[in-house]
């Protein structure tokens, strides 16, 4: 039985409740280890989004400040779009899916009332990763934007949001990034500062001045 608090709180299912219905009734009849493969994904995949950007600073250690400093400021923006999506998350207070419409299934524990579905964090934090690397690299902004897509359908697919809830989710993220990384591009001049200190090593020399870039070592790059 739904507990009291929770029918007092806002019901989504009147947006893409048959969507999700219908989606729930596919994984019901999916194979047992195509449902165990994207519930691994749903729960862990995010770390994915962690490895796209240790390889962007590392293949950022050759290229301009201004480069290094997006590459640096992808995972505040992750928490900064994070942060904001809580908030909206409890403004709302949409129940999940899995507890407001009866005879569907979970591949996931539902979450209880309290944690609420709307917008999808999963989805908020892939597409905040996904846009900040797209302004560091298109190429790995792609694949990550890719990946975070299918993480956003696997959170409707395990049974614990609604389309809508990933589809904002994703809205939130890109809007964070693509507010965010342009001014974190501004801060080239404090990753010079930091290059010429300790921190050099971890920051790398960065790209030869365009006058020096002939007498660079064989084999050397820009990002």
């Amino acid at each position: 039985m739904i507990p009291a608090r929770a029918l007092a709180v806002y019901d989504g299912s009147g947006i893409d409740g048959s969507v999700y219905t219908q989606v729930n009734k596919w994984v019901q009849s999916a194979p047992h280890w195509l449902n165990d493969v994207i519930k691994v994904w749903s729960a862990f995949g995010l770390g994915l989004f962690a490895v796209f950007m240790l390889y962007a600073w590392w293949r950022a250690r050759g290229a301009d400040s201004a480069t290094m400093a997006k590459v640096l400021a992808s995972p505040v923006i992750v928490v900064v779009a994070y942060a904001a999506n809580s908030v909206l998350k409890g403004q709302i207070e949409e129940l999940r899916p899995c507890a407001q419409i009866r005879g569907s299934v979970s591949l996931e524990t539902c979450p209880a009332a309290g944690d609420w579905s709307f917008p999808s964090n999963h989805s908020v934090i892939a597409f905040a990763a996904a846009i900040a690397l797209w302004f560091v690299s298109w190429r790995l902004g792609v694949v990550a934007t890719v990946f975070a897509a299918l993480m956003a359908a696997s959170r409707v697919w395990v049974g614990v949001h609604y389309p809508h809830d990933v589809v904002v989710g994703a809205l939130v993220g890109t809007l964070a990034a693509l507010v965010l990384a342009p001014l974190a591009g501004r801060c080239g001049p404090l990753v010079d500062r930091m290059r010429a200190g300790a921190l050099r090593p971890l920051l790398g020399p960065g790209e030869l001045p365009v006058m020096a870039r002939g007498y660079a070592a064989p084999g050397t790059r820009s990002y």
